[in-house]
């Protein structure tokens, strides 16, 4: 059950501050939508720890449905729509590796909007400080990374690679590493296809249609809109070596690419090639 208590919070907010985003300029209108949605994170966060508290007792990637049905809200606050295609892809048997191109901080909308049951995500230590934020993703099982050592990254995969087939879950990484709002993918990142390839499990692709249409801070952008997004069929990597592991990355970025821009309905000025990075 959705939580309509911070629907109507947020909506009521909205309200109260709808005769100064009338008035403020557009940069001052799109900074003050931002900070709406940093403060509704930050309360769903602060409102969510004692219930996952109450229902689960602790930290288990079983929090992340309480957690997806708060942020579910935030959508309806900004006019945000979601076409979504291929969610029967999701369905498969056992552990798996999720990996999705990665736009803005609106992203985390995308995620639970369509977030499969026992699913957990790969984040950047640095969140795990981030208040009530980095204290709920701690209790929704999100694994943390230092990202400044290659060797603590390739360890926590490691793990990672065990919890999966130990426990059965999925795992859901951006494999570009950063945020990247350019209207096009950066070059993937190889940790996600090492760990797929380690445990030899499958790999989902999920891709989002470009933000640029309705948010874009650089251009003082951030309005109501539709995002398009598309799961992919999984891709087995049983058999499948460390040797081919910059195949297998090639293979997907390049077909996220192809949908990326067929989704956003732009067109490649790039010949599509992967550029991937050691990892």
């Amino acid at each position: 059950m959705e939580p309509s208590w911070l629907l109507g919070g947020a909506a009521l907010l909205l309200l109260l501050m709808l005769p100064a985003l009338l008035v403020l300029s557009p940069a001052a209108r799109v900074r003050l939508k931002i900070g709406l949605y940093c403060a509704l994170c930050l309360t769903a966060s602060a409102l969510a720890v004692p219930l996952c508290l109450l229902r689960h007792g602790g930290r288990t990637v079983r929090n992340m449905r309480i957690i997806a049905n708060m942020v579910k809200t935030f959508k309806y606050v900004y006019g945000l729509r979601f076409e979504v295609k291929g969610l029967e892809n999701f369905q498969i048997e056992g552990p798996c590796v999720i990996v999705s191109n990665h736009q803005s901080i609106l992203d985390m909308m995308g995620l639970m909007e369509i977030l499969p049951d026992n699913c957990i995500q790969i984040g950047k230590k640095e969140l795990l400080y981030t208040g009530p934020v980095g204290l709920i993703m701690y209790l929704g099982g999100v694994i943390f990374i230092n990202r400044k050592s290659t060797s603590n990254a390739k360890t926590v995969m490691s793990r990672v690679a065990q919890t999966m087939l130990e426990e059965k879950v999925k795992v859901w990484v951006y494999p570009e590493g950063t945020r990247n709002g350019n209207g096009d993918l950066l070059p993937f990142k190889k940790g996600a296809f090492h760990l797929a390839v380690q445990a030899q499990v499958p790999v989902i692709a999920v891709v989002y249609s470009s933000f640029n249409s309705f948010y874009n801070p650089a251009k003082n952008l951030f309005i109501s809109g539709k995002i398009r997004v598309e799961v992919l069929q999984p891709i087995e990597t049983k058999g499948l070596k460390t040797e081919d592991v910059a195949d297998l990355t090639e293979r997907c970025y390049c077909l996220m690419r192809e949908t990326f821009f067929r989704l956003s309905g732009t067109a490649s000025e790039a010949n599509g090639s992967a550029q991937a990075l050691n990892q």
